[in-house]
Protein backbone atom coordinates (compact mmCIF):
# COMPACT_ATOMS: atom_id res chain seq x y z
CA UNK A 1 0.00 0.00 0.00
CA UNK A 2 1.26 3.45 -0.86
CA UNK A 3 -0.10 6.54 0.81
CA UNK A 4 -1.19 9.18 -1.65
CA UNK A 5 -1.48 12.94 -1.47
CA UNK A 6 -2.99 14.92 1.37
CA UNK A 7 -6.56 15.52 0.18
CA UNK A 8 -7.80 17.76 2.97
CA UNK A 9 -7.50 18.90 6.56
CA UNK A 10 -10.71 18.46 8.54
CA UNK A 11 -11.55 21.35 10.85
CA UNK A 12 -14.43 21.02 13.30
CA UNK A 13 -16.44 24.19 13.82
CA UNK A 14 -19.50 25.20 15.81
CA UNK A 15 -20.53 27.40 12.85
CA UNK A 16 -19.66 26.87 9.20
CA UNK A 17 -20.96 30.38 8.46
CA UNK A 18 -18.50 31.95 10.93
CA UNK A 19 -15.63 29.77 9.70
CA UNK A 20 -16.33 30.61 6.03
CA UNK A 21 -16.17 34.31 6.92
CA UNK A 22 -12.81 33.72 8.63
CA UNK A 23 -11.29 31.83 5.70
CA UNK A 24 -12.64 34.39 3.22
CA UNK A 25 -12.00 37.65 5.11
CA UNK A 26 -8.90 36.84 7.17
CA UNK A 27 -7.18 34.08 5.21
CA UNK A 28 -8.08 35.35 1.73
CA UNK A 29 -9.75 32.20 0.44
CA UNK A 30 -11.48 32.85 -2.86
CA UNK A 31 -12.89 29.41 -3.69
CA UNK A 32 -15.40 28.31 -1.06
CA UNK A 33 -17.86 25.61 -2.04
CA UNK A 34 -21.51 25.49 -0.99
CA UNK A 35 -22.06 23.81 2.38
CA UNK A 36 -24.04 20.56 2.29
CA UNK A 37 -25.39 18.02 4.74
CA UNK A 38 -23.77 14.61 4.94
CA UNK A 39 -26.65 13.10 6.89
CA UNK A 40 -25.18 9.58 7.06
CA UNK A 41 -22.32 11.00 9.16
CA UNK A 42 -24.49 13.58 10.94
CA UNK A 43 -22.41 16.54 9.77
CA UNK A 44 -22.66 19.62 7.58
CA UNK A 45 -19.59 20.09 5.39
CA UNK A 46 -18.05 22.95 3.44
CA UNK A 47 -14.83 22.75 1.43
CA UNK A 48 -12.45 25.69 1.15
CA UNK A 49 -9.86 25.37 -1.63
CA UNK A 50 -6.22 26.28 -1.08
CA UNK A 51 -3.48 26.10 -3.72
CA UNK A 52 -2.38 22.61 -2.66
CA UNK A 53 -5.24 21.00 -0.68
CA UNK A 54 -8.65 21.72 0.83
CA UNK A 55 -9.91 22.63 4.26
CA UNK A 56 -13.02 20.64 5.17
CA UNK A 57 -15.15 22.61 7.60
CA UNK A 58 -17.30 20.22 9.63
CA UNK A 59 -20.27 21.25 11.75
CA UNK A 60 -22.40 18.79 13.73
CA UNK A 61 -26.00 18.26 12.62
CA UNK A 62 -27.07 17.23 16.11
CA UNK A 63 -26.09 15.81 19.46
CA UNK A 64 -25.40 12.35 17.95
CA UNK A 65 -22.76 13.71 15.57
CA UNK A 66 -19.17 12.63 16.31
CA UNK A 67 -18.23 16.30 15.84
CA UNK A 68 -20.54 17.26 18.71
CA UNK A 69 -18.28 15.36 21.14
CA UNK A 70 -15.15 16.97 19.68
CA UNK A 71 -16.68 20.44 20.12
CA UNK A 72 -17.68 19.62 23.71
CA UNK A 73 -13.94 19.27 24.43
CA UNK A 74 -12.90 22.07 22.04
CA UNK A 75 -15.74 24.64 22.05
CA UNK A 76 -14.07 26.91 19.48
CA UNK A 77 -13.38 24.01 17.12
CA UNK A 78 -10.03 23.10 15.64
CA UNK A 79 -8.15 20.56 13.58
CA UNK A 80 -10.09 17.32 13.61
CA UNK A 81 -8.30 15.05 11.11
CA UNK A 82 -5.98 14.71 8.13
CA UNK A 83 -7.20 12.91 5.01
CA UNK A 84 -4.91 11.02 2.64
CA UNK A 85 -5.78 9.45 -0.69
CA UNK A 86 -5.14 5.82 -1.61
CA UNK A 87 -5.82 4.05 -4.91
CA UNK A 88 -7.86 1.20 -3.38
CA UNK A 89 -9.80 1.63 -0.12
CA UNK A 90 -10.17 -2.10 0.59
CA UNK A 91 -6.48 -2.79 0.04
CA UNK A 92 -5.63 0.12 2.34
CA UNK A 93 -8.01 -1.11 5.06
CA UNK A 94 -6.49 -4.59 4.96
CA UNK A 95 -2.99 -3.10 5.08
CA UNK A 96 -3.72 -0.93 8.14
CA UNK A 97 -5.42 -3.84 9.93
CA UNK A 98 -2.48 -6.15 9.15
CA UNK A 99 -0.22 -3.53 10.79
CA UNK A 100 -2.42 -3.69 13.90
CA UNK A 101 -4.00 -0.27 13.43
CA UNK A 102 -7.55 0.20 14.64
CA UNK A 103 -9.78 1.00 11.67
CA UNK A 104 -12.90 2.78 12.89
CA UNK A 105 -15.77 1.10 11.06
CA UNK A 106 -16.23 -0.19 7.57
CA UNK A 107 -15.59 1.89 4.46
CA UNK A 108 -18.44 4.28 3.74
CA UNK A 109 -19.06 7.09 1.30
CA UNK A 110 -17.47 10.36 2.38
CA UNK A 111 -17.99 14.00 1.48
CA UNK A 112 -16.19 13.68 -1.87
CA UNK A 113 -18.48 10.82 -2.89
CA UNK A 114 -15.75 8.18 -2.60
CA UNK A 115 -15.21 5.43 0.00
CA UNK A 116 -13.46 6.44 3.24
CA UNK A 117 -12.54 5.08 6.65
CA UNK A 118 -10.82 6.50 9.72
CA UNK A 119 -7.83 5.14 11.64
CA UNK A 120 -7.67 5.64 15.42
CA UNK A 121 -5.36 8.50 16.46
CA UNK A 122 -3.54 6.28 18.97
CA UNK A 123 -2.28 4.24 16.01
CA UNK A 124 -1.41 7.29 13.90
CA UNK A 125 0.93 9.35 16.06
CA UNK A 126 -1.95 11.08 17.84
CA UNK A 127 -3.71 12.25 14.66
CA UNK A 128 -7.16 11.03 13.63
CA UNK A 129 -6.54 10.00 10.03
CA UNK A 130 -9.07 9.63 7.25
CA UNK A 131 -8.17 7.37 4.36
CA UNK A 132 -10.10 8.00 1.16
CA UNK A 133 -10.09 6.35 -2.21
CA UNK A 134 -8.74 8.79 -4.80
CA UNK A 135 -11.69 10.46 -6.52
CA UNK A 136 -12.02 9.35 -10.13
CA UNK A 137 -12.44 12.94 -11.33
CA UNK A 138 -9.20 14.03 -9.61
CA UNK A 139 -10.75 16.24 -6.92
Amino acid sequence: MKLGRLNHIGVATPSIETSVAFYRDVMGASVIHEPFDLSAQEVRVCFVDTPNTQIELIEPLGAESPIHGFLAKNPNGGQHHLCYEVPDIHEAKAWFEAKGARVLGEPRIGAHGTPIFFVHPKDMGGVLTEIMETPKDGH
